[in-house]
């Protein structure tokens, strides 16, 4: 929102507006400002005097600038043709991109630099970015299922524990360090190796005791969910997945395994779906 002033942009006109706005809705002073590197002058310098003179203190209490947006290196801009907004790359309807990308393979793209560093655009950074973001949400699907098992005969192994506990801690270290996402997603994948390892058996859960299982289930979905705000995104078209079980259906039927064809019929039917075998092949519809 800009007033409709003489003076430019730079000027007190404008920024007496935001003053007045942020003042109305958040105080005289409130805890983070947010922008970009370029308006750190004279934009948010301007904002600082105006409210050192208007209520004797700093609008915020941090302030944290991004750093600029860059396509393959170079600097993103409406005259250079390179300028891509979010439409463009959920639908990957530009000429620079060879994919549509997600909302959350986005974030997790921007989460994996720090937001003081350059952001480079590439389609070989996002598929890198759409990768890891994968992995990230398979770990959280497998600590959701995980409970603590409690085996006899096991010693605790203590370097292991020591390991996870260190890992939770430098995850919290990196963030509390100037919200370092990116160094805290790296721990966040160190830790996943442990979940991983838990998960296959290769560490017991007793090596590792109860309060520290809890502790590393508990930092990692804190930190993939409610801190970062990743979520699982379920496929664009369950149609293709229903084709596929179809298949699966008919190519049980032809070899006669009826015992799979009972249970297909039985899974899709829970799901509110109904095979239809038809003269022509088969196919599915909603139970009524």
């Amino acid at each position: 929102m800009r007033w409709n002033s003489p003076w430019s942009e730079g000027f007190p006109g404008w920024h007496l507006e935001c003053s007045a706005m942020s003042s109305k809705y958040l105080g005289k002073q409130f805890d983070i400002h947010g922008g970009g590197l370029d308006l750190q002058f004279p934009h948010h310098e301007c904002e600082i005097a105006q409210s050192q003179a208007a209520n004797q203190t700093d609008p915020a209490k941090y302030w944290m600038h991004n750093n600029l947006i860059t396509i393959n290196g170079q600097k993103m801009g409406k005259s250079l043709g390179n300028f891509i907004n979010l439409y463009e790359l959920f639908s990957g309807e530009h000429q620079l991109l060879e994919q549509p990308y997600s909302p959350m393979t986005i974030r997790f793209f921007m989460l994996q630099a720090h937001y003081r560093s350059t952001l480079d655009f590439s389609n070989e950074a996002l598929i890198a970015a759409q990768k890891a973001y994968k992995k990230a949400i398979n770990g959280l699907r497998t600590v959701r299922k995980m409970e603590f098992k409690k085996e006899d005969g096991i010693s605790l192994n203590e370097k292991a524990i020591k390991q996870i506990n260190q890992l939770c801690d430098n995850t919290y270290s990196a963030m509390n360090d100037d919200f370092n996402t990116a160094l805290a997603v790296g721990h966040l994948f160190n830790l996943l190796k442990k979940i991983n390892s838990l998960y296959t058996g290769q560490l017991k859960f007793a090596e590792i005791g109860e309060e520290t299982f809890v502790r590393m289930k508990t930092v990692y979905s804190t930190f993939i969910e409610d801190i970062f705000g990743l979520v699982e995104e379920k496929p664009n078209n369950p149609e293709i997945i229903v084709e596929a079980l179809l298949q699966v259906y008919k190519e049980a039927k032809e070899a006669k395994d009826y015992e799979r064809v009972d249970s297909i019929r039985a899974q899709l039917k829970k799901q509110g779906l109904i095979v239809k075998d038809l003269k022509t092949g088969v196919d599915w519809a909603y139970e009524e």
